[in-house]
């Protein structure tokens, strides 16, 4: 018998997602929701609701990744969403995308060392500011709940030395944000409604220049 638990994640079968990614993904949701008691990883009252707030949430960008990408960061992984998530969804994949996770907390960091250990992935996780880090290399840059869209511009063009794209999660007023940094940026964008939430958008920039 399958558990309900997996079958739920069959939504993300559309986005090229295979089936026996699905375990693997609720293992990971389970171990945050086990260590959420000692460390803050997500908040109490999204454990609930975790496997489409937090685990659907964050794969639901990997049909808008290039397989072929080398180098992911993710500049504010926290408890890995979305680093950890889609790095498991690639190793299903056989790709060879290499994850960077930059996570300041040295709590947050140990966990994710221990999630990417547990699951075989190709992860690096770093333990350090991002804000203080110079000269970057990376293919792809995600961000969820991290920082505000204009904070994010500023930090990936004063930080990052090359990259080719960034995806980025906005919330309900995301409309009115991305109208607001056009006023200093130029970029080329595509976006697509979250399947989480229709108030939500995932956004995926490239080009991005300073006016």
């Amino acid at each position: 018998m399958i558990d309900s638990n997996i079958l739920n994640y069959s939504c993300l079968e559309p986005l090229n997602v295979s089936r026996e990614t699905f375990p693997d993904l609720e293992e990971f949701r389970q171990i945050i929701i086990n260590k959420n008691n000692i460390i803050n990883l997500i908040s109490k009252r999204s454990e609930q609701n975790s496997k489409e707030r937090h685990i659907i949430d964050s794969a639901q960008i990997i049909d808008l990744i290039d397989i072929n990408n080398k180098i992911c960061t993710d500049i504010g992984s926290g408890s890995g969403l979305p680093g950890i998530v889609l790095a498991i969804i690639m190793k299903h994949k056989n790709s060879k995308m290499k994850f960077k996770l930059y996570e300041k907390s040295f709590h947050k960091s140990n966990f994710l060392k221990d999630v990417s250990r547990k699951f075989n992935l190709n992860v690096e996780v770093l333990q350090k500011d991002i804000f203080e880090e110079k000269n970057l290399i990376s293919d792809l840059i995600v961000a969820r709940a991290f920082k505000p869209l204009p904070v994010i511009l500023n930090l990936v063009h004063n930080n990052f030395k090359f990259f080719k794209e960034i995806i980025l999660f906005l919330g309900k007023d995301g409309k009115e944000i991305l109208h607001d940094v056009f006023k200093e940026w130029e970029f080329e964008y595509n976006e697509k409604t979250s399947i989480t939430s229709s108030d939500s958008t995932i956004l995926k920039i490239k080009n991005l220049r300073k006016k």
